[in-house]
């Protein structure tokens, strides 16, 4: 029983950033930081420009604005352990500070996974319906689909974090990451997490598994009907609406995959793999997101240039 002490109760959990690497944490820190000051600003300049341009006000931007508000969040829920552990070696973080981090984690990367369905929708409709696309797609539709992201998200995360509440820890445990995963906090465990673990493969079956086959489906409709265009010319202008997403699906599915992978397979492998495939799966997403929308959307890099042109007049 005396594991289960008062200290058991309040368990404290140690991150982990790269072992073995430790005096060289000021240097990793500086690209660290650039890709969530790069991430931030970016994603900031997004939501800045389709605010600021009535042009833009329209289904593809809104729901770009939803994709720019959840990589915010993301980048944001796992930047203070982050630096926490890189620029003041400070691994120490309470369980329900813990769990707060974990759960808003798994939220907003459940948003994202829908929020790019949505965009897939969104073009689907733009090709398969040009008419109708303003009556189909209208703002109380939109705000409908937003909520529906948001509540489905926030709904089959909370059960998970209750769950690892009611399990019991050691006064200590030490995790993989320099942030809170679900996945990480159940091997901390010492009673059995057989239902927790259960139900997160259930979570990720019914929101990602489900919208990466969703995402697909769609997909295979648009190629359809971009295949019935007879212009060779009109068949890549109407392709190339989608370049933008389909990088983002990238983005976003590649990192995920491989990190599943290296949890799957990867058992051997130096814990160094498995904390840069965390960090990449959560990094890379929120930074790459507005360079390629930037880069690829000519309305939004025509607009980012207009400012900055206003801003040096």
């Amino acid at each position: 029983m005396s594991v289960f002490n008062s200290s058991a109760l309040y368990p404290r959990f140690l991150l982990t950033g790269l072992s073995g690497l430790e005096s060289r944490y000021g240097l990793i820190s500086l690209p660290i930081f650039l890709v969530y000051s790069a991430s931030i600003a970016g994603n900031i300049t997004i939501l800045f420009i389709i605010r600021t341009e009535p042009s833009l006000h329209q289904p593809m931007y809104y729901f770009l604005s939803m994709l720019a508000l959840t990589d915010l969040g993301l980048s944001t829920t796992t930047l203070p352990t982050m630096f926490s552990v890189f620029w003041f070696h400070a691994r120490e973080i309470s369980f329900n500070a813990c769990l707060v981090q974990m759960y808003f984690i798994h939220v907003f990367s459940i948003i994202e996974s829908a929020v790019l369905l949505a965009m897939a929708f969104d073009r689907l409709v733009a090709i398969r319906e040009p008419l109708r696309y303003a009556t189909i797609l209208t703002n109380d539709v939109i705000i409908g689909i937003a909520l529906v992201i948001a509540g489905r998200a926030l709904a089959l995360v909370f059960p998970a974090s209750f769950l690892l509440k009611k399990l019991q820890y050691h006064p200590v445990n030490v995790l993989s990451y320099p942030f809170c995963l679900h996945q990480d906090l159940i091997k901390t465990t010492v009673s059995s997490h057989r239902v927790s673990s259960i139900y997160g493969l259930m979570v990720v079956i019914c929101s990602m598994g489900l919208d990466s086959v969703l995402l697909l489906l769609s997909y295979i409709l648009i190629l359809g009907t971009v295949l019935s265009i007879a212009s060779k010319t009109e068949r890549m202008k109407v392709l190339n609406t989608c370049i933008s997403h389909i990088c983002a699906v990238l983005t976003f599915y590649t990192p995920m995959i491989g990190l599943s992978m290296v949890h799957r397979y990867g058992k051997h492998a130096s814990p160094i793999v498995h904390v840069l495939m965390a960090n990449v799966y959560l990094l890379v997403p929120p930074l790459m997101n507005p360079i390629v929308y930037s880069v690829k959307t000519k309305k939004i890099r025509d607009r980012i240039l207009k400012k900055f042109k206003q801003q040096k007049v």
